[in-house]
């Protein structure tokens, strides 16, 4: 289990990559012994207290934790459209957790675990206003907009780094400062 809600398959498989190549995914993690309790962590610490909050029927996971096999779709062009089936960051976004590469290093040297969910019915600024509120500790915390899912990680000695993006996708604070007062 993933906290106190949610299955190590559903942190796994949630994705829309996943879904459309499932026949081709290896969804579950490598290095069991470091990124299993990494991500039971992220779902204790900062999961548990959401979805108690929440409710489990509000609270949509979209990405969860991001295999070898679902980064390397990730990083590939849909067939049929020819766009991009997601971004991925291994190196920063603490999605691949503790797992480990072919040179035998971390994909993301920070370590910890990360997801993206959305309250259904809940804008994500007020979802991160109520995360900030609780003072959850989180390590990194993503705002993409309103109507978008957020991005959350967790780490047993948190950042509390909190960004969001530019309509070209840069990272920023600007806009942000209300939050960053608060952690």
């Amino acid at each position: 289990m993933v906290g106190k809600f949610l299955s190590l398959t559903e942190f796994c498989t949630c994705t829309q990559t996943y879904q459309k190549y499932a026949d081709f995914i290896d969804p579950y993690p490598q290095n069991l012994a470091e990124t299993i309790p990494a991500i039971q962590a992220l779902g204790q610490a900062i999961l548990d207290p959401i979805i108690d909050h929440f409710g489990k029927t509000r609270f949509e996971l979209t990405y969860g934790f991001c295999s070898r096999d679902l980064k390397r779709y990730l990083n590939q062009k849909d067939p049929q459209t020819g766009l991009k089936n997601g971004r991925v960051d291994p190196s920063r976004d603490q999605h691949m957790a503790h797992e480990i590469n072919r040179n035998g290093r971390y994909y993301c040297d920070r370590l910890g675990a990360a997801c993206d969910f959305r309250i259904v019915e809940l804008e994500s600024d007020r979802l991160i206003d109520w995360i900030l509120e609780q003072r959850l500790p989180f390590d990194s915390l993503y705002f993409y907009g309103c109507d978008r899912p957020i991005h959350i990680s967790y780490h047993p000695h948190p950042r509390k780094n909190l960004w969001t993006f530019t309509a070209g996708g840069v990272p920023t604070r600007k806009g942000i400062e209300h939050w960053l007062q608060q952690t």
